[in-house]
C-alpha cells in the first residue's frame, strides 16, 4: 500500500499481465489485478469472444483508466484477420480505453522433427502485418509489439535474412525457455514495422 496515495501496488513488477490460459473470468488472477494500481496486460487468442473481452476489461480496469490496460493479441495471421475486427469493434462500441499490442511470437511456435521448439520468421512477420492492416481498416491504433529477442547471434527462430534453417537450429540454440529472434532478425522486423508505420502516415519509404 502506497503511504501517500493509499493505493495498492504489486511491487514484484512494474507491468503485470494475465496469460491466455489463466484469464478465466472467475479466476483469482483477474480478481487480484482489479485492486492494484499497476499497469496491466491480458493476452487473448482467437478463443476470446467479444463478450468475454468486455467482461475481462471491466474486471481488470473497472474505472476505465486510459493507458492502464493492454490487450496483447496472439492469434496467428489468418485467425487474427478473422477474429480481431470483432474484438476491436466491440471495444470501440463500449467505449473502453485499452492499448492494443501484438504478440506475434506465441501463436507461431512449433516443434521440428528433430525436437527443437522454434518459430518461423515469416509467420511472425505475417501476423505483425495482419495486426497493422486490421487496425488501419478499423480506424484504431496499434499501440505496441511484444517480441522475445536477444542481441546475440543465436539460432532459435528459423528464417529471415540470417537464413536460420531447421538444420542449423542446433548451431546456437541457447535458450532455456522459448525461442528468441536473434539480433539480425529483430532488426529486420523493426525496419519492417517502421516502413509500415511510415506508409500509414503517408511518409516516403526510408
Amino acid at each position: 500500500k502506497d503511504s501517500t496515495t493509499g493505493k495498492y501496488y504489486d511491487c514484484s513488477s512494474h507491468m503485470l499481465w494475465v496469460g491466455e490460459r489463466t484469464r478465466d473470468l472467475d479466476s483469482a488472477h483477474l480478481e487480484f489485478t482489479r485492486g492494484i494500481g499497476n499497469p496491466l496486460g491480458v493476452k487473448v487468442s482467437d478463443k476470446c469472444t467479444p463478450e468475454e473481452l468486455i467482461q475481462t476489461i471491466e474486471t481488470m480496469n473497472p474505472r476505465n483508466i486510459p493507458g492502464k490496460l493492454s490487450i496483447i493479441v496472439r492469434m496467428g495471421a489468418e485467425k487474427l484477420r478473422t477474429h480481431l475486427p470483432d474484438l476491436i469493434r466491440t471495444v470501440q462500441r463500449e467505449g473502453k480505453a485499452v492499448v492494443w499490442i501484438s504478440d506475434p511470437m506465441h501463436g507461431n511456435t512449433f516443434a521440428t522433427e528433430n525436437g527443437y521448439k522454434t518459430r518461423d520468421f515469416e509467420a511472425i512477420r505475417a501476423e505483425l502485418r495482419a495486426f497493422f492492416d486490421v487496425h488501419e481498416a478499423m480506424g484504431s491504433h496499434p499501440g505496441g509489439v511484444h517480441l522475445e529477442m536477444t542481441g546475440d547471434d543465436v539460432t532459435e527462430c528459423i528464417g529471415g535474412v540470417s537464413d536460420v534453417s531447421e538444420e542449423t537450429l542446433k548451431d546456437a540454440y541457447n535458450t532455456t525457455c522459448d525461442p528468441r529472434l536473434n539480433g539480425v532478425q529483430a532488426l529486420e522486423l523493426a525496419f519492417l514495422i517502421a516502413e509500415g508505420m511510415r506508409r500509414r502516415a503517408g511518409l516516403p519509404p526510408l
